[in-house]
């Protein structure tokens, strides 16, 4: 070979060299961190499957290209610790679900960007300065607006006229709860009902509560999102069905494990949603500059086999309106 020709194919071949380079390497891993209630929970394993199917719909593949450390921390003691490890990892990005967990990730950082579901009250909370420019680390997704207190109330009513009293399941710490249950007594003047709303933290002050609740005729339950209801939910279900009251939850899944009416969001779609919205932060944008949605999509259950249980017959206008009717 001339010496021209072989200088020709030694050229050609270090022109390809850097584009097969390239070629070659592996994607960049990215690296979030995500912070729920309990993994045995079927409908935590349902929204970890949400976030995971919307995250590959936009190129998010996990072990591939985006690494996800979970930590699971129910309430109570576990909450803190587990947010501090998490943040301790320095993921570039945490999703968090319910009031009480951001307000624990907002206890350890401020500069790790934040996405929010199922928070009920961002502001008062103090995690943003505005629904349109939360102006911080975080944004996200709001499931109720304050007012849905008093329309868990009138459903209450609707569904069992008879109701004089109504006991209130929440935690009044969490401010989201605590917005809620004033609207609720503020329409309870105009539906005649007294309430009763003691703070709950554990299964054992559920229990209580509805015991000593119970001990007196005309009574139902309005039970408030919180991780302490979700988590209790079949404990509650089943005080109810033992006490013979009425009860309205916050979420379909009540409704679907025997609660008797259910008026809420679908929290599986938020972590669909929030899927977009780690894509773009992960992509440069800042969380600031992302405006927090509230949810517009709400679903109404009901469960006739509890009704005819508790020897209710649920209003035909109510029936007509619900988004599924549990037979």
């Amino acid at each position: 070979m001339l010496r021209r020709e072989f200088l020709g194919v030694i050229g050609g071949a270090a022109a390809t060299w850097p584009f097969a380079a390239r070629a070659e390497q592996p994607e960049r891993m990215r690296h979030i961190g995500v912070l729920m209630p309990s993994r045995e929970d079927t409908q935590g394993k349902a929204r970890i499957a949400a976030l995971r199917e919307g995250l590959q719909k936009l190129g998010w593949v996990e072990g591939r290209n985006i690494q996800i450390d979970y930590r699971w921390a129910p309430q109570g003691d576990q909450l803190q610790p587990a947010a501090k490890e998490l943040v301790s990892l320095a993921p570039e990005l945490i999703l968090v679900q319910s009031d009480p967990a951001t307000a624990a990730l907002r206890r350890e950082t401020w500069t790790i960007p934040i996405v929010f579901v199922s928070v009920g009250d961002p502001i008062g909370g103090g995690f943003i300065q505005s629904m349109a420019r939360p102006a911080a680390n975080a944004t996200g997704f709001t499931n109720f607006e304050p007012s849905i207190g008093g329309k868990w109330l009138e459903l209450l009513k609707e569904v069992a006229p008879g109701v004089k009293r109504a006991l209130v399941i929440l935690q009044t710490e969490t401010p989201a709860n605590a917005s809620f249950l004033r609207a609720a007594e503020a329409a309870a003047p105009t539906l005649q009902v007294t309430l009763t709303a003691p703070s709950v933290h554990n299964a054992t002050e559920i229990e209580a509560a509805v015991k000593t609740f119970a001990a007196e005729p005309s009574g139902g339950l309005v039970v408030m999102p919180h991780p302490v209801t979700v988590s209790n939910r079949d404990v509650i279900i089943g005080l109810a069905a033992r006490y013979r009251l009425p009860a309205v939850y916050p979420f379909r899944f009540f409704a679907q494990g025997g609660g008797l009416v259910s008026y809420g969001i679908d929290q599986i779609e938020h972590f669909r949603r929030a899927a977009d919205y780690i894509n773009r932060i992960l992509k440069g944008e800042k969380p600031g500059d992302l405006p927090t949605q509230a949810s517009t999509k709400f679903e109404l259950a009901v469960n006739l086999k509890t009704a005819k249980a508790l020897g209710i017959d649920l209003p035909p206008a109510l029936l007509g309106r619900a988004d599924e009717v549990i037979e």
